[in-house]
């Protein structure tokens, strides 16, 4: 294709990548004269329309995202067998490219990646679909250092289950026990193959082996992921314990979303040292790979920092003191040496030179001190205990001003969120910086909501900073229906400010649906109206053996059960398909029987004391030429 202008717009210049489902191409928007990323549908796939709708659910979802960290989608169409997506051009890597490059990453380099994917994910979460195919291959990195995730193609929204092909749709080494179940599709699958992939980040190789899928599969399902510290000694327990929070076997142990799990990620960060943070797994390729190639800015690299001396001021107060000691001196008057007087000229003129290097130096220094002097930066005390703070103020001779207190899902208790002045900010000797300290993360307890209406309880959880998560519904006889039957967490566990509460809602009790094939149209609206349902009229009618005018078939059938004003939807019979019988009499019994059998009629045969040994047929129940309802019996008289 390459050449090609796709619809008449987008002209393709070359390959990037081919996947299962589809290539990607660069290509020029001739109409907007940019470049961008166009996805085209492999053609033997654009037959299948299942294909074709998964391909133009992934435009409508990216769509609906707007997040620096997601790929976006600018159209999407058709041409003959070419169904595309045009997107965003990230030039650059995956990483995967990266991995394979340089093997396990430091734990810097892991967070600095798995942090802006997390908030892409967290942003899709919080819109309501899930990716389900988080994978290295779907992470791109600039060569800005932009990380933005791709391929939403697998996109569901949340709470679906996806069992119309009997295939699980994902990537094997990604999947998380439930999706390999039931193919259930939460957020939690995403916050599962997350942890999956900042274990291979960390040690450059997944966790779960095996010589076929199925292996890989089963291993998903009945082992826990291994610790990454098991693969690279002194890894911290933070981050091992990261990495299980997400791959726990049970979804609901998890973070709840990819926002729970990045705020667990920063917490992670927090807590290491800068030594831990630049380990170098002894997985890595190329540990000192420095070169201008390099194509992600988030892989840490090795950088030589010339030695400079010791200057009194920063870059600015530089510049300022340069100024300073630019002003120029009066030229000294020239010496007169008096008459008798031998020596006394070059001894004045050398004074006279001392005199004006010192009131150069003495206005130098008094400019300096104005400007700079008297001044002094902000340490940085961010993620510091309140006393570690104090102590670093103090030895920069500053003192400790008003000291505030609020809560902070990224911060943990009791270290320093913010200072004013902020880290770096020029402040006179001696003055005062205020902190803020963090509260922790707020938590709440989870109320009782129990037979409280759905609209009130979504009210009251706002109310307690919670926020309403998947409402799912079941039949209840205590609870009346539209109340909330329980919530998951329970009544009265605590959680983090913010949280997601599901509810599930009461149906109400179940009513058994009565069976109403057979009557009329009238009779069968009365009878689901007695059991308490609601009945529709289809709008199309079928042939069937029930009279005109009758229920031919109904939806739901006899003996499900609904909630009860759910409604059952009746199709209403246009009576049996009428055929004309075809004339069998004086033909041989075997004959007349295909004859009529193949006229769509089922034979019986009247052979009395006189057609026991006879094969001609005599007679039969509808003459020929008369018409049967197709299906009806025809009695043959044989002699």
């Amino acid at each position: 294709m390459l050449g090609h202008v796709l619809d008449g717009r987008y002209r393709i210049d070359a390959r990037i990548a081919v996947g299962g489902m589809a290539t990607v191409y660069r290509a020029v928007d001739t109409r907007l004269d940019r470049v961008l990323a166009l996805k085209v549908m492999h053609p033997s796939l654009a037959a299948d329309a299942s294909f074709v709708d998964r391909f133009i659910r992934e435009a409508k979802s990216v769509a609906r995202l707007s997040h620096p960290n997601v790929v976006g989608v600018y159209d999407q169409g058709a041409e003959g067998a070419y169904v595309y997506l045009a997107m965003e051009y990230v030039a650059g890597c995956t990483l995967r490219d990266v991995l394979r490059d340089r093997g396990a990453l430091r734990p810097r380099a892991a967070l600095d990646i798995l942090e802006p994917v997390l908030a892409a994910l967290g942003a899709a979460h919080r819109a309501g679909f899930v990716h389900r195919d988080m994978k290295p291959e779907n992470v791109l990195i600039g060569d800005d250092g932009r990380v933005k995730v791709a391929d939403f193609g697998l996109v569901r929204a949340v709470d679906t289950v996806t069992n119309t092909t009997g295939a699980v749709l994902g990537t094997v080494s990604y999947l998380a026990p439930e999706q390999i179940e039931n193919g259930t599709a939460t957020p939690s699958v995403d916050v599962y193959a997350c942890g999956v992939v900042l274990y291979e980040m960390l040690t450059g190789g997944k966790p779960h082996a095996g010589e076929s899928p199925a292996q890989v599969l089963y291993k998903h399902l009945h082992e826990d992921v291994p610790p990454p510290s098991a693969q690279v000694p002194g890894l911290p327990f933070e981050l091992d314990e990261l990495v299980a929070s997400a791959t726990a076997r049970t979804p609901e142990v998890r973070p709840h979303d990819a926002v729970a799990l990045l705020g667990q990620a920063r917490d992670a960060r927090a807590a290491l040292t800068d030594a831990q943070l630049d380990t170098v797994p002894p997985q890595a390729h190329q540990t000192e790979h420095v070169g201008a190639d390099d194509r992600t800015s988030v892989i840490p690299r090795a950088v030589t920092t010339p030695v400079q001396l010791p200057l009194p001021t920063d870059a600015a107060d530089q510049a300022q003191l340069n100024r300073t000691s630019r002003l120029e001196m009066p030229p000294p008057a020239p010496p007169v040496a008096p008459a008798g007087r031998p020596g006394r000229g070059p001894q004045r003129r050398t004074l006279a030179i001392l005199a004006a290097v010192l009131l150069v130096l003495g206005v130098g220094t008094g400019v300096w001190y104005i400007n700079s002097g008297q001044f002094t930066k902000v340490p940085s005390v961010l993620n510091q205990t309140q006393t570690q703070a104090e102590k670093r103020l103090d030895a920069a001779g500053l003192e400790t001003g008003q000291v505030t207190r609020e809560y902070s899902d990224t911060y943990k208790r009791g270290t320093v969120m913010d200072s004013d002045p902020g880290s770096g900010a020029r402040i006179r000797n001696g003055g005062s910086v205020d902190m803020t300290v963090s509260k922790g993360a707020k938590t709440v307890k989870v109320p009782d909501l129990r037979g409280t209406p759905l609209g009130t309880a979504k009210s009251d959880l706002k109310k307690r900073d919670l926020e309403p998560g998947m409402t799912t519904k079941e039949f209840s006889d205590s609870i009346a229906k539209g109340s909330v039957i329980r919530t998951d967490p329970g009544a009265g566990e605590t959680r983090k400010a913010g949280s997601a509460v599901a509810l599930v809602v009461s149906k109400g009790s179940p009513v058994d649906v009565p069976d109403v094939t057979g009557e009329s149209e009238q009779d069968a609206i009365a009878d689901l109206e007695d059991a308490g349902l609601k009945a529709e009229i289809a709008t199309q009618r079928v042939n069937s053996e029930e009279d005109k005018g009758s229920v031919a078939r109904q939806s739901p059938a006899e003996g499900k059960q609904l909630a009860e004003g759910d409604t059952v939807t009746l199709t209403i019979s246009k009576g049996p398909v009428m055929v004309e019988v075809p004339d069998v009499t004086g033909l041989k019994v075997d004959e007349a029987k295909s004859r009529l059998s193949a006229a769509g009629f089922d034979v019986k045969e009247d052979r009395g004391i006189l057609g026991l040994f006879g094969d001609t047929v005599d007679g039969q129940s509808v003459e020929g030429g008369d018409e049967a309802p197709k299906g009806s019996t025809i009695t043959i008289t044989i002699r």
